[in-house]
């Protein structure tokens, strides 16, 4: 891991990030977790492998997909099912027709993102969460169902209402009763803004201008932060180890390795299945052909994510590889683009270092 580590330091020295973890594994063995950098450059604490940070886009295959397996699993959803069918406020009108699996896959038809928090923010907080569920009832479809895979924001919004509609409990509620609590992952939630703060020590993200502050420990993402921190596209929070945990359950459970999973072998693999021509799957991405975050040398049947936040995974099915990037490139301006040509640099140099090994 010389070369990665290198490449670290380097992205430090270079204003990538400030700070970051970098979290390795091959079937299950670490190859390396550890800290650089700063978590908050006005202060400077050293970052540690248990700061926690914003998750961001980490929230749709890490929470809001496991929330709807966890549906499937328990046979409360089927991925085939309608819209229209599960939740009754999509019952009329064109999205009606769109199944449970589009809205997985990206291909739904929906916009990518729409800045609703400036239309959300001036109202009282109480009455948010409606008006907001109004505009996602609102949404008219830019492309016929299916037809597009075009990464969308709002198809996560709105199964994020699924899984309250379905499940009977708000996500994060949800998804930590049924997923996290059992595997006893405590650095893997949600800051509900509405509540006492979490007591963990948190990566600062952006110097907000619409804010006015610094965010630390509160979600970056406007959308989420609106209406009170809980969201289907954002909203988790969790450290380098506990989503090292969480997806080596899912790793096994793929792979068959022990008999009792949260959830079963052929579900698991059914949520990891590449969409024919395109880079996603159930809640998760694959790596595109060319030019993927995920470098050169994961194989074709890897599934990751990358959070706006400076957050990513990657998990190699053949290999068993797992390599988990935590950093706030965003702190303190999301100005700031260098990981995306800093990613793949990464992955190469763990991917060449952990293959020429037997």
């Amino acid at each position: 891991m010389f070369q990665a580590k290198q490449l670290m330091r380097q992205a430090l020295d270079d204003g990538v990030f400030p700070g970051a973890v970098l979290l390795v594994s091959r079937e299950g063995q670490r190859a390396c977790h550890e800290a650089f950098g700063y978590r908050d450059l006005i202060t400077r604490p050293p970052m540690t492998i248990d700061t926690v940070f914003d998750l961001a886009s980490l929230t749709k295959p890490l929470a809001t997909a496991l929330a709807v397996m966890m549906l499937v699993e328990e046979k409360h959803l089927d991925l085939a099912q309608h819209l229209g069918d599960a939740l009754p406020a999509f019952a009329k009108g064109p999205k009606a027709a769109i199944k449970i699996e589009n809205l997985l896959y990206h291909n739904a038809g929906l916009a990518d993102y729409r800045p609703f928090y400036q239309q959300l923010g001036h109202l009282p907080f109480d009455k948010r969460q409606k008006a907001l569920r109004k505009l996602l009832i609102d949404e008219p479809l830019l492309h016929p169902i299916g037809s597009r895979v075009l990464y969308s924001d709002i198809g996560f919004m709105i199964l994020e209402w699924l899984v309250e509609h379905t499940g009977g409990k708000r996500l994060d509620r949800f998804v930590s009763e049924k997923v996290y609590q059992p595997l006893g992952l405590g650095n893997l939630f949600f800051v509900d803004l509405k509540a006492s703060p979490p007591q963990a020590v948190f990566a600062a993200t952006e110097q907000c201008a619409w804010r006015q502050k610094l965010l630390s420990g509160q979600v970056h993402d406007e959308n989420a932060y609106v209406v009170g921190g809980i969201q289907g596209h954002a909203g988790l929070f969790g450290s380098a180890a506990d989503v090292h945990r969480l997806l080596l359950e899912l790793l096994a459970a793929y792979h068959g390795n022990h008999s009792r999973h949260l959830f079963s072998p052929d579900l698991v693999r059914v949520f990891f299945r590449r969409l024919a021509n395109s880079d996603k799957a159930l809640g998760f991405d694959a790596p595109s052909p060319a030019g993927s975050s995920a470098g050169r040398f994961f194989s074709a049947s890897s599934v990751g994510h990358l959070g706006f936040t400076g957050t990513s995974f990657w998990m190699d099915l053949e290999r068993s590889i797992i390599v988990i990037l935590l950093s706030n490139r965003v702190h303190p301006t999301r100005d700031n683009e260098a990981i995306k040509a800093f990613r793949p640099k990464l992955h190469d140099a763990v991917m060449e270092c952990l293959l020429q090994k037997p």
